[in-house]
């Protein structure tokens, strides 16, 4: 018979905390100091002075006046965030400012992708007056303001295999019409198939097909709609080189005579009928090659504005031959013919096709970037040295600029566009450069990242393209979730390796603000607003902040053990039947174990309990 287990004091009393157990409780192993987190206001009201008390109230050194709906913020009045810059310098508190987020994306696209560059003017006149108005806030420093970097077009789509990330759908836009189109993989069936692996060329089975990455569908619409711009072109060209060839002998006189003179005699149009339809002909032929002269105009253009640099200086090249040979063709229309197929033919090979489509992201990256750029020259121009920060914050799962990799992209687009802005009006390149890292950074909100799981995902790529950020990395927001909904709970409450991130940011001296964004944490535990159930406690106990400001023992995450509370509720500190059955007389213990309380009918009493 199994002998049962004695009853230990542990099973009833767990203790206080101890400073030997540092990963007691709800710690996620990382240490930040109690003053170094900050909470966000209520985003749904435009009382700002109440919402940051409030957040004030808990304990918070810094708070986020948050007002990401352009509606709310426009009720905001400019008392309040001047009582509010009182109010921070009367109780020490640290200010950022989450600027609103407008209903397009700061490239001037909508969500279903639709470009306009009046669009994306708006958006930056209507950023740049929200950082006007957000330096209220802070006028004598550097205000952190925090702005999306991308809330509008959808990205692409990508899983993670092994390490590498493998595109599941690719979101092209073509870079003249600003027209979008979705690329996924597809599998092909030609009839003559033929791949290279390895050197070597192989037959593929037509019942097998071939299969086209999105990346291999990109190069293939680029290629194609480039040939089919050309092929028409010369389609229509060749109507008149038919023309030209059914009626060459008609044609011969009237041709001579315009080499000769320069124009046809119109009274032998009226006397000599075949002069007048040859003439008729001639017109039309012509009229062929007017429109495909200007469509050729149109489609060079479009090789240069949107070639690379070789492309570019290979079209420079073209240009002058084709003047060359124009020069002395007078008003032969066959020399002329000749002349527009030998450049369509140089146009048509592959050297010349320009990347008309291209990843959304690129697009979004350079509209963006002088969005960015503009609004934060703009405001130094306005405050000079006491420029807020611009903090550009990357996107969830699904949207344009989400990893690590594409949000520096951004950044170091918006760097670019601030340092031509100011040397252009002026600045020492070198100075432009400083200040364009000074008051351009990121936002790393780390709850986002994490939706990037629901892609496949793993810890290790997580934390990888936060080494690729860590060196813009201005301000972090501090959410967790389990990766496929963009939740936001206090740290520690579901899976992102947020010590990991952390110490990748650490290494690259990262000293900015790390402000809680919990909105899910209010709706669902804390519904009656701030002060009765902050997620500034849950916070600090998964950082183990010190609970002193010394920062000595014990910690908050050790604080479970003194208050015997779950998750942080809220429960007395040493409650009276602690106090009754443990303190110094021990008074009130059952007389079974030698205490006065009879505890009749109790779990000690020898007999069932009532």
């Amino acid at each position: 018979m199994e002998e049962k287990e004695e009853p230990r004091v542990s099973d009833i009393y767990q203790g206080g905390y101890s400073s030997f157990k540092p990963d007691y409780g709800n710690f996620v192993g990382y240490h930040i100091p109690a003053g170094d987190i900050g909470l966000n206001t209520d985003a749904r009201t435009a009382n700002i002075l109440k919402a940051v008390n409030d957040n004030i109230n808990p304990g918070g050194k810094t708070v986020e006046v948050t007002q990401v709906f352009p509606e709310i913020f426009d009720a905001v009045p400019k008392q309040q965030l001047e009582e509010v810059n009182r109010l921070s310098k009367l109780t020490g508190i640290d200010l950022t400012f989450h600027a609103p987020v407008v209903g397009l994306d700061p490239s001037g696209m909508d969500k279903q992708g639709r470009f306009s560059e009046i669009d994306r003017r708006a958006v930056e006149r209507q950023m740049l007056d929200a950082v006007k108005r957000g330096h209220e806030l802070n006028p004598d420093g550097n205000l952190p303001i925090i702005v999306h970097a991308s809330q509008g077009p959808p990205g692409t789509l990508f899983e993670m295999k092994d390490g590498k990330k493998i595109t599941k759908k690719l979101i092209a836009i073509n870079r003249d019409s600003k027209q979008i189109a979705p690329l996924e993989e597809d599998i092909k069936y030609y009839p003559d198939m033929r791949e290279r692996k390895d050197g070597i060329i192989r037959e593929i089975p037509l019942h097998q097909g071939k299969k086209y990455t999105p990346e291999d569908q990109l190069n293939m619409i680029n290629d194609t709609e480039w040939d089919d711009h050309i092929n028409k072109i010369i389609f229509n060209k060749e109507k008149a080189d038919e023309i030209l060839r059914d009626n060459a002998t008609s044609l011969a006189p009237l041709m001579k005579e315009i080499q000769k003179t320069g124009e046809i005699n119109p009274k032998n149009l009226e006397k000599y009928p075949d002069q007048r339809r040859a003439y008729l002909n001639l017109k039309t032929a012509e009229t062929y090659l007017d429109d495909s002269y200007r469509t050729i105009n149109s489609v060079f253009s479009k090789a240069y504005e949107f070639g690379d640099e070789h492309q570019k200086k290979a079209l420079v090249e073209l240009s002058n031959k084709f003047k060359e040979d124009s020069k002395n063709i007078g008003g032969d229309i066959i020399e002329r013919s000749e002349i527009m197929q030998s450049l369509l033919l140089e146009l048509k090979k592959p050297k010349f096709t320009p990347e008309m489509y291209i990843p959304i992201e690129e697009f979004v990256t350079k509209e963006s970037g002088k969005t960015f750029g503009n609004v934060a020259f703009d405001a130094y121009k306005k405050f000079k040295d006491k420029t807020p920060f611009i903090n550009i914050e990357n996107s969830y799962s699904g949207g344009a600029i989400t990893s690590g990799k594409e949000l520096r992209a951004v950044i170091e687009e918006s760097r670019k566009n601030f340092i031509e802005k100011a040397v252009n009006n002026g600045m020492s390149r070198s100075e432009a450069e400083d200040n364009a890292k000074k008051f351009i950074g990121a936002t790393w909100d780390v709850g986002r990242l994490n939706t990037l799981r629901k892609q496949g995902w793993t810890e290790k790529d997580l934390i990888k393209e936060s080494e690729n950020i860590a060196p813009m990395v201005k301000h972090v927001h501090l959410s967790d979730n389990f990766g496929f909904e963009g939740t936001e709970l206090p740290m520690g409450m579901g899976n992102v390796p947020i010590k990991e991130i952390m110490e990748k940011l650490g290494k690259e001296g990262f000293e900015g603000k790390k402000v809680v964004e919990a909105m899910h944490w209010w709706q669902h535990f804390s519904p009656q607003g701030s002060p009765p159930n902050s997620p500034l406690k849950p916070t600090m106990e998964a950082f183990g902040s010190p609970i002193y400001s010394m920062e000595m023992s014990p910690s908050w995450n050790q604080s479970m053990g003194l208050y015997q509370d779950y998750l942080s509720q809220n429960v007395p500190i040493y409650s009276q039947t602690n106090q009754q059955l443990f303190g110094t007389s021990f008074s009130q213990l059952p007389m079974e174990l030698g205490g006065q309380n009879p505890n009749q009918g109790g779990r000690m009493s020898g007999r069932p309990m009532e």
